[in-house]
């Protein structure tokens, strides 16, 4: 073989090896996300709504699971879903809870969870301009919503962590629990922080 054919032969086995090795757009875009599972034990998903337009009443749901991936060098990658139990609904008051999760209210027995999942995300510095869909009551509908990071890094066990923080308000008569609205108000406020703990 000449020598000037041995040297084009090596530079195509050479690109050859280079396109093999080289990654692809949807291998890099995954490369740098980070899946995260929900720290239940580190996860508060707090509510007030108000009482006859006297006072707050406040609560708090205390099954919460799910998941999310964060991509490092592009926020708005990121992605986050949840599952909510109704039925772990706790305002500190057995009755009222017991009504929460009848008919009136949450109907824990058809309706045995709400589910939020993200549809996009757009980044501002460390926050997050989240949209997705929020099921409740047997309703689906679009919200939105600030996430703040809150911080990252290894806990003292060894797990690498972060977190997040937000605060939103929906109208539980949009999902359909118009029941009661004199009584207790529509405008819910919710206030959410978590952490996840990396897969």
């Amino acid at each position: 073989m000449k020598w000037h054919t041995r040297i084009f032969c090596l530079s195509v086995a050479a690109a050859i090896v280079a396109i093999a090795l080289r990654p692809t757009g949807s291998g890099a875009a995954e490369s740098s996300s980070v899946e995260y599972a929900l720290d239940a034990a580190h996860c508060a998903v707090v509510f007030r709504i108000s009482h006859l337009g006297m006072s707050y009443t406040y609560g708090r749901f205390n099954d919460v699971s799910g998941q999310f991936s964060v991509n490092g060098s592009d926020l708005a990658n990121s992605s986050f879903e949840c599952t909510i139990k109704t039925a772990s609904v706790d305002t500190n008051n057995r009755k009222r809870d017991d009504h929460l999760r009848s008919p009136d209210f949450f109907d824990a027995k058809q309706f045995p969870v709400m589910t939020f999942k993200t549809n996009s995300a757009h980044a501002h510095g460390t926050k997050l301009h989240v949209t997705g869909d929020m099921s409740l009551h047997g309703v689906t509908r679009p919200i939105e919503f600030h996430l703040n990071k809150m911080g990252e890094g290894k806990d003292p066990w060894g797990n690498q962590r972060i977190g997040f923080s937000t605060e939103f308000k929906i109208k539980r008569s949009e999902f359909g629990m118009d029941q009661n609205l004199k009584i207790v108000g529509d405008e819910v406020e919710l206030l959410i922080s978590f952490e996840g703990v990396r897969k």
